[in-house]
């Protein structure tokens, strides 16, 4: 495709998408809103991606095929968030089986990382950003064998095919969005390696303006060498050894991953957590993401109550979505960690009756205070470390009705700032908990070598009671997804919202700590009424960034894109 014609098509689009943007949080978002009996659809974060999903899914490409260029093209125009230095979680949805399977692609910790990897020689926790930014961050990126995995299984179009769209727009560049100008303006760490100043700032060292062409030809050679040679190109020989260099001589705080790390590296089919709610069963990630057992949990708790009784922003809604992430929150930080190393007592988190009884423990009218597990444990609880603007989401559905609910992300925003062969590498490692143990006992979620840190990433995927899909969703946020997620399940079955106007709700959650409110919503006019329930609160942004693709009983797609950033939805008839 010609530069001018991406030109005009992002332009168009992006038009469309910065005028709701700039809409009041929770405003309507007519711009992204479709609904059509379309045979596929897409909704992710960025025009050019989900125009990239689009083109495969008209050329007969489904749902895999169509996540597989989606993300080529995020490495490139959102490499704030995600891309092939970092790692992901998939849910497939099956329509001739009406299964769904859930795709492993977290990083993992190199061989020799131990328990003390992020502890100064005092044996005090180091800061967290000093952890961040360089080599010691960074853990064996799984983007790429994951993909590998899911389209070996399921992909139609050959795998070279998939990556045409990104190395087509990082040889003739892309436009700098609004959103990526700020993020580049105001990242204090962006500079520190020479790779990543040279390429998002100018010779003056100004960061580069909005409208800027963005080329990246180097990226573009690392994807073709993919293309052609599929993803052994990445796990072994130049790629990894340039990765492995980077990371283990990164001045000021190098690494330990090796060469041998990223070529040893498995993607794993999982089985999804699915447990019913309401009339529908909803599916989600298993561990080392702790984002399908916790919302499975909050569901499994609010069903206790009548959710439907309550508007989506009234105070009970608020007040009963918090005390039951509450809980559910104290469970994750004591048990949820790498199953491969760690037992994790997922069957007696998830059983009907014990969820029950965690429910009976909420007063409606006065909130508990922090919360404790409900199950004994030999482990340590451990809070959460900070969270950034980073991380992706997307949703497809294809033309014979099979979906994938894809969280990616590289940690926080531009990883560890660390830029390999034009993409950026993650700093998942700080997902550890940097205290391997708390008064004696061992925390479940401590570094250890080849294991996956914990994530709060929550792709979902709804069905009926038949076993048909109806619902594919997600968000970034680092744990609060996990709540943007909860409130959007429970705003799609009990309150019976679209998927855009679930998505337009002000968000609200709670870790276990104080109550979270997104500022300048309508939920912030019931402050006083909590307060006087006993929440301690904070009013803060709070930005998701949630894309969903449903099915309506009559058989209407239905997607939606969240007016706090830049993505869009986009569809079309096969």
């Amino acid at each position: 495709m010609p530069l001018a014609t991406v030109r005009a098509t992002f332009a168009a689009v992006v038009l469309a998408v910065l005028s709701a943007c700039s809409q009041h949080p929770g405003a309507s978002f007519d711009a992204a809103q479709r609904e059509a009996r379309d045979s596929f659809m897409i909704a992710a974060a960025h025009p050019l991606a989900a125009q990239a999903g689009q083109d495969i899914l008209a050329r007969g490409g489904n749902a895999t095929d169509a996540a597989m260029a989606v993300q080529a093209v995020l490495t490139l125009v959102e490499p704030q968030s995600s891309g092939i230095g970092g790692g992901a979680f998939m849910l497939y949805y099956d329509a001739g089986s009406k299964g769904v399977q859930a795709f492993d692609g977290r990083e993992t910790a190199p061989s020799t990382a131990t328990p003390d990897l992020f502890l100064k020689a005092d044996g005090t926790p180091m800061d967290f950003w000093d952890a961040v930014v360089g080599g010691r961050s960074v853990g064996a990126p799984g983007v790429l064998r994951m993909l590998e995995l899911a389209h070996a299984e399921h992909g139609k179009l050959p795998w070279a095919t998939l990556f045409q769209p990104a190395i087509r727009l990082a040889r003739e560049g892309f436009e700098v969005t609004p959103r990526l100008h700020e993020l580049i303006a105001h990242d204090k760490y962006l500079k520190t390696y020479a790779p990543a100043r040279r390429y998002f700032y100018q010779a003056d060292g100004s960061p580069l303006p909005v409208g800027a062409t963005l080329r990246n030809a180097k990226l573009a050679d690392t994807l073709e060498a993919v293309a052609e040679n599929g993803a052994e190109a990445f796990y072994e020989g130049a790629i990894a050894g340039d990765i492995a260099r980077a990371v283990r001589n990164a001045e000021g705080n190098p690494g330990k991953l090796t060469a041998a790390d990223i070529a040893g590296y498995e993607a794993k089919q999982r089985d999804a957590i699915c447990r019913p709610y309401r009339e529908y069963k909803v599916c989600g990630m298993p561990p080392p993401t702790s984002g399908g057992a916790t919302v499975a949990q909050i569901l499994g708790i609010l069903e206790s109550f009548d959710m439907e009784a309550h508007a989506p922003t009234s105070a009970d809604a608020v007040h009963l979505v918090a005390e039951a992430s509450r809980l559910a929150f104290a469970d994750r930080n004591r048990f949820l960690a790498d199953t491969d190393f760690v037992e994790v007592p997922l069957e007696a988190l998830l059983d009907e009756s014990y969820l029950k009884r965690r429910a009976a423990l909420i007063s409606p009218r006065h909130a508990m205070g922090e919360a404790q597990p409900g199950l004994p444990a030999q482990q340590a609880a451990m809070p959460d470390q900070p969270s950034g603007a980073s991380t992706s989401h997307f949703s497809i559905v294809d033309a014979q009705g099979n979906a994938v609910s894809i969280t990616t992300s590289i940690e926080q925003a531009f990883g560890s700032r660390m830029m390999v062969r034009g993409f950026l590498l993650n700093n998942q490692l700080t997902d550890f908990s940097f205290r391997p143990e708390v008064d004696g006992r061992p925390v479940a979620n401590r570094v250890e070598g080849g294991k996956r840190p914990r994530s709060s990433m929550s792709p979902t995927i709804v069905l009926d009671e038949d076993g048909d899909f109806v619902l594919a969703i997600g968000s970034p946020g680092g744990s609060r997804i996990i709540g943007y997620v909860a409130e959007r399940l429970v705003a799609f079955i009990d309150w019976d919202l679209d998927a855009q106007a679930a998505i337009d709700l002000p968000n609200y959650t709670n870790r276990n700590g104080p109550t979270e409110l997104e500022k300048n919503t309508a939920v912030t006019r019931h402050a006083e009424e909590l307060r006087r329930r006993g929440h301690v609160l904070e009013v803060e942004t709070m930005t998701s960034g949630l894309h969903a693709v449903a099915r309506t009983p009559d058989g209407r797609l239905q997607g939606g894109a969240d007016p706090r950033r830049e993505g869009v939805v986009l569809s079309g008839v096969r």
